[in-house]
């Protein structure tokens, strides 16, 4: 495979209900996750909605990060896609600092393609 990316799934549990349910907050542990990951911010969106719970999306030169929580559950899910020299990592446990989550659960996939030689092999 011709790796193109990282893709880095996070389940986060046991994180303050007040702080998953600031879009401020999260506005900014969204930002400093994507300076830890030397991203490249091309937009941001942060949505709260009612009565509880944040979307929010950072679109990168680099790919994506998301984050969508359930305050009422302590409970946040993440999702980090870089490209190129982007550090996913890094911009994962910001992120999990910065919201407080005390246990986690991370799934890495290496995102690519085959090259057309391996799809002619049996």
């Amino acid at each position: 495979m011709n790796k193109i990316g990282t893709h880095l799934v996070l389940d986060a549990w046991q994180a303050p209900a007040a702080l998953l349910n600031d879009p401020q907050q999260i506005r900014r542990a969204l930002l400093a996750a994507v300076a830890a990951g030397e991203g490249t911010i091309i937009d941001l969106c942060v949505h709260q909605f009612s009565p509880q719970g944040i979307t929010a999306t950072a679109t990168l030169a680099e790919s994506h990060i998301a984050i969508h929580t359930w305050p009422e559950h302590g409970y946040f899910a993440a999702d980090l896609f870089f490209c190129g020299k982007g550090k996913p990592e890094r911009a994962m446990k910001v992120l999990q600092t910065a919201l407080q989550a005390k246990n986690i659960k991370l799934q890495q996939v290496e995102r690519g393609f085959l090259l057309p030689d391996l799809l002619s092999q049996p």
